[in-house]
């Protein structure tokens, strides 16, 4: 029986943080944010994001963001077939979802390849919330990606590549208005669900 890999998805200041952290007390489960900032190809993403003069073609930053998930790949993996259960803040999704929204960057084929190979989630959550709201919240605008104009691109392509008619494991959570407890108990709820809080005897999937 191997433990489940749940991911939380959403725009930057969505509360995904909060809520991956929630979900990882409650289900006793790993918690990995990606990007980790931790390692040494982290650090470089780290600079990237807090330094605008920093600079970086696309292409290389959609490498590093890639780079940095397969720097715990394995890990992830022990961790699953021991029986502990993986909560992930942010995942290939993200990349790929904000390198498509730059407009130097859209070849979907490219954008995923590098991925391909890497656990795939039983269960993507991703955390839809109105811009406004997203604008209006503490720290907006200190990092490179928070500018509204490009976050809304984010979310278009979001919509894009989460699309539960195609991926049954993909959910689409509206958040707008929910205070944190709230969102928590929803998010439970379609865990419960999907009984994805449970150990399984499925093979572990891989991005293909």
């Amino acid at each position: 029986m191997r433990g489940r890999l749940i991911l939380i998805e959403g725009l930057d200041r969505s509360g995904k943080s909060t809520q991956a952290e929630n979900l990882a007390l409650a289900l006793d489960a790993q918690l990995y944010k990606f990007p980790d900032r931790s390692t040494p190809i982290g650090k470089l993403i780290n600079e990237y994001l807090v330094n605008s003069s920093f600079d970086l073609s696309d292409e290389a930053a959609h490498l590093l963001f890639s780079a940095n998930r397969w720097e715990v790949a394995h890990e992830m993996e022990a961790t699953l077939i021991r029986g502990q259960n993986i909560v992930l803040d942010r995942y290939i999704y993200s990349g790929i979802a904000y390198s498509l929204a730059k407009s130097s960057l859209n070849d979907y084929e490219w954008l995923y390849s590098p991925d391909k190979g890497l656990p795939k989630p039983d269960l993507t959550l991703f955390l839809t919330i109105d811009l406004e709201e997203l604008s209006r919240r503490k720290g907006w605008g200190d990092e490179r990606y928070e500018k509204s104009a490009f976050q809304a691109k984010v979310k278009q392509c979001f919509m894009q590549i989460l699309d539960p008619e195609k991926d049954s494991s993909v959910e689409i959570v509206n958040v707008d208005n929910l205070s944190i407890e709230q969102v928590k108990a929803k998010l439970m709820e379609i865990i419960k669900e999907r009984k994805v809080d449970q150990p399984t005897e499925k093979p572990l999937a891989k991005f293909k």
